[in-house]
């Protein structure tokens, strides 16, 4: 009995053993599955319930003019953030983000409901806030918000050069411009952020796993002085006429670079589209819209003669009594008959039956070529978006008449960069430039492309005397003429076609292109002046003073000697009169082929393609109710009536020393924050001002 009790313990003691080291099997099996074999699976689990990743945006590269002066450039800005599962009261948190960020709280409670039922710990309430906006919340010290420093465009000469830089979209993404052309190079690559909580959604620490890199600045060949004079030259000749739009280029016939691109109307990149601006506002015209030339085409025509026939500036060429039988049409010289007149007048007075009679000399052949060579029919590779080739076309496509209307400047449509382009080749002695806008990224130069010759030099030099003869002599005599200099040019004015109607309206585009000193050019100008009327709104009248205004102050900038001696320049003041008969240079229409024009986009298709699209949300959370397609962060508030008295400037964009400057001059006290750039104030701009008013200025770099 002794020895069977002594074997059951035994047993007993063995089975129990055997019972624990299997335990001790399991639980070390157990262990080294979680610890090694799944350890990067629920490693992955652990991070996601306690780390969250934030995307940190870069910031743009800056835009600057080729003097330095910023254009376009980026500032950091607070974003808030909010974790639902630590809201305790969401009727609560939700008037207070309400009433303070101007938020929808219909719409912001559903999204915070929508969070917290479906465990987001994250959750966006408004992106790139206003500075005293983040004052006030950072005063109600709550835990459960999160601020995050990120970048927003600014631009701090508001409409100077808004065409040629365009805007960004609200995730700074580019959206007309060079910031749409050369998005991927100023955009830069966002960095990352890793924040840690702890069990209850709260933070604990954050790291940075890539920090963001800036985009590449790029240094445009826009002078900024030289932008402004010519917006501001531009608007007031579109006004003067009561015209419907404008351009204006002016260029460095040797570089090609682009010293200004205006047009009118215009707009202000820091402030988004709105449904009551006008819809061409933000439509690039100089590049994007192409028009019929009209009668600067002539030079062209011309230029082809002088390489392709024996014509020269003396030659004699029968324009008859001002009327022309074609096939199917018949032209009416507008001077009512100039009768045998050399082929330097038939430039001088835009004769449009001595252009047709020298394009018949020229040929189909080698107008098609010569059109080509000067540029026409295809895009100048500039860096902007959706630039127009014009419409050049091909030969087959020429109907029986095409050769005379080409010769006058119809059936073929050009831009504005593309006139300059083919006026530069007469200016510099017949190479063909490729218009620049970037001249500098980062600190490396861009390299110019080498010009092609087109025309022979001698060419270039007799077409530059023809049009020298065109402002002594000719229709830009009375506006064209500058005070100590010589000048060269060609007025056009291009009717107008109807599309609805099917035919050629009473409306011009005004045109005048040219370049100064005539020996030497220093800048090709062109100005047109789209949609004119009466005899007031031909090119001569309507564009030409606006060109003398722009290159008066390009050469002047430029610092450009003057070749005309005063007492010259005295004697050729004397005043000239108008005649009508003379300086009008209108291409009359009475195509018996379809226009041109009917196979371009028309300016709402063109609106169309460069209008920003509508942005995503700044998350992913549905709103709740039937009402609403997408999260609406903000609502917009009425604009207040415009006071009587005098308001509170806008100080937003200025330096600490310009704001300084202004408000001493302006009498007013200023309460400046920070450095850098004026980011924010208070009262608002358009604030009626009240004596011993203070105005709270807030800067950051």
């Amino acid at each position: 009995m002794e020895v069977w009790g002594r074997s059951t313990a035994v047993n007993r003691l063995t089975g129990l053993a055997a019972l624990l080291l299997l335990w001790a099997v399991a639980i070390g099996y157990r262990l080294v599955s979680l610890q090694v074999i799944q350890h990067a699976k629920y490693a992955a689990i652990a991070r996601s319930q306690q780390e969250h990743e934030v995307d940190i945006p870069a910031p743009r590269g800056n835009i600057l003019d080729r003097n330095g002066d910023p254009l376009a450039i980026s500032v950091p800005v607070d974003s808030v953030s909010v974790n639902p599962l630590q809201i305790a009261d969401l009727r609560l948190a939700t008037e207070l983000l309400g009433n303070t960020l101007n938020l929808n709280q219909r719409i912001l409670y559903s999204r915070l409901a929508w969070a917290q039922q479906n465990h987001k710990g994250f959750l966006w309430v408004k992106r790139k806030i206003d500075p005293f906006q983040v004052d006030r919340l950072k005063a109600f010290h709550l835990d459960w918000i999160t601020f995050h420093v990120e970048s927003q465009r600014h631009y701090p000469k508001g409409d100077t050069a808004a065409h040629i830089i365009g805007g960004v979209y609200k995730g700074e993404e580019g959206a007309a411009g060079v910031e749409r052309a050369l998005d991927k190079d100023l955009k830069g690559h966002d960095g990352e952020e890793r924040l840690v909580m702890d069990v209850k959604r709260r933070g604990l620490d954050s790291h940075m796993d890539a920090a963001p890199r800036a985009g590449e600045s790029l240094t445009l060949s826009i002078d900024e002085r030289l932008q402004y004079v010519a917006q501001v030259a531009l608007k007031e000749g579109v006004e003067a006429k009561h015209a419907r739009s404008g351009s204006a280029i002016v260029m460095n016939p040797y570089t090609g670079e682009i010293l200004a691109l205006a047009n009118y109307p215009d707009y202000d990149p820091n402030t988004p589209p709105t449904a009551k601006e006008d819809p061409i506002a933000r439509l690039d015209l100089g590049a994007s819209v192409p028009f019929e030339p009209g009668s600067m085409f002539k030079v062209i025509t011309l230029s082809a003669a002088l390489e392709t026939t024996n014509l020269r500036p003396d030659s004699l060429i029968p324009t008859g009594n001002g009327v022309l039988h074609l096939p199917g049409r018949t032209i009416h010289e507008s001077h009512h008959g100039l009768g045998t007149i050399t082929m330097a007048q038939v430039l001088e007075k835009s004769s449009n039956i001595g252009a047709i009679m020298i394009g018949m000399r020229v040929g189909q052949q080698n107008m098609y070529e010569y059109a080509r060579r000067f540029g026409f029919g295809q895009r100048t590779g500039l860096p902007l978006p959706a630039e127009s080739p014009g419409l050049l076309r091909p030969l087959k496509r020429w109907g029986t008449t095409s050769l005379a209307s080409i010769s006058m400047g119809q059936e073929v449509s050009v831009t504005s960069v593309q006139l300059a382009r083919a006026c530069s080749v007469i200016a510099n002695g017949g190479m063909l430039v490729k218009p620049r806008l970037v001249i500098r990224r980062g600190d490396a130069a861009v390299p110019m492309e080498a010009p092609a010759r087109i025309i022979r030099p001698d060419t270039a030099i007799t077409m530059r005397q023809m049009m020298e003869g065109v402002v002594l002599r000719g229709t830009g005599r009375i506006h064209a003429k500058l005070d100590g200099y010589t000048s060269a040019g060609k007025t056009g004015t291009a009717q107008i076609y109807d599309r609805a109607a099917h035919h050629y309206s009473h409306f011009y585009n005004a045109s005048f292109m040219g370049f100064a000193p005539v020996t030497n050019p220093a800048l090709v100008v062109v100005v047109t002046v789209h949609h004119t009327s009466g005899e007031q709104g031909q090119g001569a009248d309507a564009a030409a003073p606006v060109w003398k205004v722009i290159m008066t102050e390009g050469l002047r900038m430029l610092d450009v000697p003057r070749d005309i001696p005063e007492e010259l320049e005295t004697k050729a003041k004397k005043p000239e009169k108008p005649s009508a008969d003379e300086d009008d240079d209108v291409s009359i229409a009475d195509l018996g082929e379809p226009s041109i024009m009917e196979e371009e986009p028309t300016a709402k298709e063109l609106i169309a393609e460069q209008t920003p699209k509508p942005q995503p949300a700044d998350d992913d959370i549905p709103p709740a109710g039937p009402e609403t397609t997408a999260p609406v962060l903000a609502v917009a508030a009425p604009a207040p009536p415009k006071p009587a008295g005098p308001v509170i400037p806008d100080f937003r964009g200025l330096p600490m020393q310009a704001v300084a400057e202004r408000a001493a001059a302006d009498g007013i006290d200023v309460m400046l924050e920070g450095s850098g750039i004026a980011r924010a104030q208070l009262p608002l701009p358009g604030t009626p001002m009240r004596q011993g008013a203070r105005v709270r200025i807030v800067f950051a770099r």
